[in-house]
């Protein structure tokens, strides 16, 4: 079995050995030897993952303002509290940190948003027990204000 079969075949079985072995590969020169259509694969997938943190993080927080909105008389526990404070305040800086890093992916963020605030819309249903259709059908937030450090929907 020459190099880049044992590569192939450590794709499916030790994934970690194999970032190692095609990271050693690439990092000489050696991209002939190396697993390149499995890299190219990986690569690609790294793309879609970070899309999918995107969505997620921009629906949660998204969830968080509606019910911040929705429902006021739960902002804070009796202790001043609040965990959807909490939330989306992580959830601004993960993606201000994400957007840093990949202005494209804001880009993508901006796009999605009708579809990211569906998903809010009804996770915040399920969670408030507000029926559905007493949230907006469209997303009441611009994004800027979405990703907005000081905005908080009153």
């Amino acid at each position: 079995m020459g190099l880049k079969e044992e590569l192939t075949a450590l794709y499916d079985h030790d994934f970690y050995e194999w970032t190692q072995r095609n990271g050693e590969l690439l990092s000489q020169g050696c991209i002939h030897e190396a697993d390149v259509l499995h890299i190219a694969e990986e690569i690609r997938d790294m793309g879609e993952r970070d899309k999918r943190e995107v969505r997620s993080r921009l629906a949660v927080l998204t969830t968080h303002l509606l019910k911040w909105q929705f429902q006021p008389q739960l902002r804070y526990t009796e202790s001043g509290t609040s965990s959807w404070l909490a939330s989306i305040n992580e959830q601004r800086n993960e993606l201000t940190a994400i957007f840093d890093q990949s202005g494209s992916l804001e880009r993508f963020g901006r796009s999605d948003l009708a579809r990211v605030y569906r998903q809010a819309a009804k996770q915040a249903s399920i969670e408030t027990g507000i029926p559905a259709s007493r949230f907006p059908t469209e997303c009441p937030y611009s994004f800027a204000q979405i990703i907005d450090g000081e905005f908080l929907p009153e």
